[in-house]
């Protein structure tokens, strides 16, 4: 993921409705939730909710399908697990080369930046 790719997901993300919904969604998980238990379970009119979904789908944190008469939503988790690679892809560059230890490295990478010390 480039910068470019990134600043969007973020931006959608930025709103707090919108990352109440994301959140909601991932608790959901795969079999995600329809629209309308969503709104009830936000306390979001549907006409927003529609909005922010709009949003989120853009962005491709979010994919919908029809199933019957209600529209299913589920997070998209490659995505976010793309931006959080991308957050967290050079936490720990300076980690080797400091005695300050970057709070995002995985114990592996904090134990051999104390040994290099």
């Amino acid at each position: 993921m480039k910068t470019i790719d990134a600043a969007p997901i973020l931006a959608s993300l930025a709103q707090p409705t919108r990352l109440d919904i994301f959140r909601a969604l991932v608790v959901a998980g795969p079999a995600g939730l329809p629209a309308g238990a969503l709104a009830d379970a936000l306390g979001v009119a549907p006409a927003a909710l529609s909005f922010h979904l709009k949003e989120l789908r853009f962005a491709q944190l979010v994919d919908s399908e029809q199933q019957g008469r209600y529209v299913i939503y589920r997070a998209r988790f490659d995505t976010m697990n793309a931006l959080l690679s991308f957050l967290t892809e050079n936490c720990c560059a300076a980690a080797s080369e400091s005695s300050v230890n970057a709070a995002c490295c995985p114990p592996a990478a904090q134990k051999k930046s104390r040994r290099a010390s």
